[in-house]
């Protein structure tokens, strides 16, 4: 199954709707361009099985539901969501209770409406570099990604992804680990690094086909992107439009493969990438250190607080907004609440028979 760029979307960057911090600006290399309008999508057996418009996927109004007894994500067509994961020093904070936060959306306090901090159910999507050097990498990367599926919920769903110059869709989502592991097992390393668009084709197709509310992005790589059809910029604005997954990114910087420049050009894409939606960038110094990575990813998904408010903006008023949480407790020192920098609102289609509405 290929995640082809053969579909329509129309991609406006806009200072205004979309401001990352100046001082964050990365110094792009210029990607190979695409017709006005064209960007990456997700296709399976060369035939798409969607075509985004200029707007974000229209999300049904029907409220979530888990299979059976369990866990539960209180969802409705006005509430934002936002997963934190919440540090103290390098320690995750398991005891905060909801009036221990303090959200702001574009410097206003909100009134939060729902907490939880529950080892929920995520749909993960584990997107893995198959360029020619990664060859090297791959058992090491492969068994660490399989590690970090087995220490997670167990009724978490994740679907694999191998890109190169293209990106295939390996395996489809399932809680299989002997299935996810044969579809790590595809590797045909060659070719350029389309890491830009391997992100939004995965985004998207979270959005369109997860069961699962909550969604985590994990990217493993060990270079820069240099095939893409989209930059940073409009990578990270599609994930935001989509109000789409965390992405946890492990960038395989050691060796001698790379200059330094280019080290630290791949170093800030995968920063802002992780830091913009709301995950974490690691960068381990050997093929050794990789399991110890993915086993923190593990415990950083399945330790997050998730926090639900109602904007207090119209719902019909568009544009970016910038969302900050931050924590206070009795007796603990000062807190580190890490979740994305804030959202684009996206539509909400009613039931059949009801009016739609917009968010």
């Amino acid at each position: 199954m290929r995640l082809c760029n053969n579909a329509v979307l129309v991609v406006l960057l806009s200072a205004v709707a979309f401001s990352l911090p100046a001082q964050q600006s990365p110094t792009q290399s210029t990607p190979a361009q695409t017709p006005p309008g064209q960007a990456p999508s997700v296709s399976v057996d060369r035939d798409p099985v969607r075509s985004p418009d200029a707007e974000p996927p229209a999300v049904s109004a029907e409220p979530l539901h888990k299979e059976g007894a369990g866990y539960v994500l209180h969802t409705d067509v006005e509430e934002v969501v936002l997963n934190c994961t919440v540090l103290e020093g390098n320690r995750l904070v398991p005891d905060l209770e909801k009036g221990d936060f303090t959200v702001l959306e574009d410097g206003v306090k909100q009134n939060l409406i729902s907490f939880q901090h529950t080892d929920l159910p995520v749909s993960i999507a584990v997107v893995v570099d198959n360029s020619g050097s990664m060859s090297r990498k791959r058992p090491a990367v492969n068994k660490s990604a399989l590690d970090l599926i087995a220490a997670s919920n167990p009724q978490d769903e994740a679907f694999v992804v191998n890109f190169s110059d293209e990106a295939f869709i390996d395996q489809e989502f399932t809680s299989d680990v002997n299935k996810l592991r044969d579809g790590l097992s595809h590797i045909e390393s060659r070719g350029g690094t389309a890491l830009y668009d391997a992100v939004v084709a995965s985004a998207d197709k979270l959005v369109a086909d997860a069961k699962r509310p909550k969604q985590v992005l994990i990217l493993i790589t060990d270079g820069e992107d240099n095939a893409s059809t989209l930059n940073l910029e409009q990578t990270i604005r599609r994930v935001q439009q989509l109000s789409g997954p965390v992405i946890y990114s492990i960038g395989l910087l050691f060796g001698d493969e790379m200059s330094r420049a280019e080290v630290r050009h791949a170093r800030r894409a995968l920063e802002m990438l992780s830091t913009e939606t709301g995950g974490m960038a690691f960068f381990p110094k050997s093929i050794e250190q990789i399991d110890e990575v993915a086993a923190e990813v593990a415990r950083d998904i399945r330790n997050q607080y998730t926090l639900g408010y109602h904007s207090t903006k119209p719902t019909t008023e568009p544009g970016f907004r910038r969302v900050q949480v931050t924590a206070a407790a009795t007796g603990k020192s000062k807190l580190n609440v890490r979740t994305r920098t804030g959202y684009f609102p996206v539509v909400r289609v009613a039931k059949k028979g009801a009016a739609a509405t917009q968010k």
